[in-house]
């Protein structure tokens, strides 16, 4: 084949859409063949339970996407390297185009799978196509990483507008005869007993197409109004696009672009607020690429001193949202129930397993990297980290939330606490985020039996906060 007639492979892997997809409009451009492939890799970046679920139905809906194009995807499990070669061997592709990853894992092997199928007369060409930046490119002043976030807000927002978002093409050519694929049910990314997930499917729909819905909605809705209604955990206010962004159903750039020429109609601080979330995700993958081990290593190292505590009783309480606090529990089993927590409570359950139980941040960013649809390496690492206050630009570790006063704060009629903490379903307000202070006849009333059918605290919340506030002050001594 010559280079003109020659196929070219689209390595699909956190992308799955055709529109704005700068990999898949190189393919286009070389003019043979195109062939889609997306390949389970088993080690490294692999991903957590929850979003293998939705893979899964991700990829059926880039598969069903690609049909209607003339298209079809590829399906191989194994090492990339591998499956690149035989495929390469199979089909006489001489080009392999991919939109670049920023973990660590993915960052080492692509580099190193570049170079070598460079040295052997393929062309091999990566894309920006998961961020609004590129890490390597974007410094301060005296040429180093950001490490605070505001001056790389300024930065990203003071700096070059993304690029216009790219139509998706209207077909793609296929090769004569198609090389064999895998099923995607012979990965069983699905589970099964039990199917935990089972209800996943109540508030999520994977897919490029429900992404773009979901950013039409919230732009047409909830962002008016969103600084202030996205601390509210009962509310439909925030974008809910996090899961689709982790896997690459539509670009930042797009979510950006869907922002612009809206401040007629909703307030500029909307707008704002909203972008800054996206720049946040920004500024953790920034972190992640400058400091690789972000998922295990202290960013600030006087915490490599600090007393954990060794209390898996407490941890699987924790988990399994039993601790005795209602809006604790509520979110971790919002976590279970749908793969997701909103963010004020993220940070409401975070600060609790930290500081009121003392349990080691990675305990937590490991749970949350395997139960959260939206788990991500950079944003999950770099957002633990945040709340232990061992982070980059972090929270103080003195700041201590009280689940009592961020319930009633943020849930003052215990609706979200009542939508996932069923047993508390008919507690008066004024006791639902503290029915240990109840009295006998309003439980009574409620049908509710503290140490029976809802536990009591695990951990009393001033006791809690005086020994995370001791355990701070020796490493503050120390350092």
């Amino acid at each position: 084949m010559s280079s003109k007639t020659a196929a070219a492979i689209i390595w699909f892997r956190k992308d799955l859409r055709l529109s704005d997809n700068l990999a898949v409009l190189a393919a286009l451009e070389h003019g043979g063949p195109v062939i889609p492939l997306y390949i389970h890799e088993k080690t490294g970046g692999a991903l957590g339970g929850a979003q293998e679920w939705w893979l899964h139905h991700s990829l059926t809906e880039l598969s069903g996407a690609l049909e209607k194009k003339g298209s079809h995807l590829l399906l191989a499990s194994g090492k990339a390297e591998t499956v690149l070669r035989e495929l390469i061997s199979t089909t006489g592709a001489d080009a392999v185009f991919w939109n670049r990853r920023y973990d660590p894992d993915g960052i080492a092997e692509d580099k190193a799978l570049k170079q070598k199928l460079r040295d052997e007369g393929l062309t091999v060409r990566s894309f920006s196509g998961h961020l609004l930046h590129e890490p390597s490119r974007l410094k301060t002043k005296s040429g180093g990483p950001y490490r605070v976030y505001t001056p790389f807000w300024r930065a990203i927002e003071g700096g070059d507008e993304p690029h216009a978002p790219a139509d998706a093409p209207k077909s793609l050519k296929a090769p004569e005869t198609w090389p064999k694929s895998e099923t995607l049910s012979d990965w069983k990314l699905l589970p099964t007993k039990p199917d935990w997930a089972k209800h996943f499917g109540d508030v999520w729909t994977p897919g490029e197409k429900a992404a773009r819905k979901k950013l039409d909605d919230f732009v047409d809705g909830a962002l008016k109004g969103y600084e202030e209604g996205r601390d509210f955990p009962a509310k439909d206010a925030t974008s809910l696009l996090s899961p689709h962004l982790a896997l690459g159903e539509i670009s930042p750039a797009t979510v950006w672009h869907a922002t612009k020429g809206l401040s007629r109609h909703i307030a500029s601080n909307d707008i704002s607020r909203f972008r800054k979330e996206i720049v946040w995700r920004e500024f953790c993958y920034h972190l992640l690429f400058h400091f690789p081990e972000l998922d295990e290593k202290n960013w600030n190292d006087s915490f490599d001193a600090f007393a954990w505590r060794d209390d898996e009783t407490s941890f699987k309480a924790w988990t399994r949202g039993m601790t005795g606090y209602p809006i604790v529990d509520a979110g971790m089993r919002q976590l279970w129930k749908h793969g997701v927590m909103h963010n004020r409570v993220r940070m409401i359950v975070a600060s609790f397993l930290i500081k009121h139980l003392l349990i080691d941040w990675r305990k937590g960013e490991k749970w949350f990297r395997d139960t959260l649809v939206d788990a991500d390496p950079a944003s999950n690492a770099a957002n633990w980290q945040w709340v232990a206050g061992s982070g980059a630009d972090a929270s103080p570790f003195f700041r201590v939330f009280n689940p009592i006063l961020q319930g009633e704060k943020f849930d003052g009629d215990g609706e979200y606490v009542r939508r996932f903490v069923p047993e508390l379903e008919k507690l008066e307000s004024k006791y639902i985020h503290k029915p240990f202070e109840a009295p006998k006849e309003a439980l009574k009333k409620a049908g509710v039996e503290l140490g029976k059918t809802y536990p009591l605290p695990i951990v009393d919340h001033s006791k809690g906060r005086e020994r995370a506030l001791a355990a701070y002050s020796r490493i503050k001594k120390d350092a």
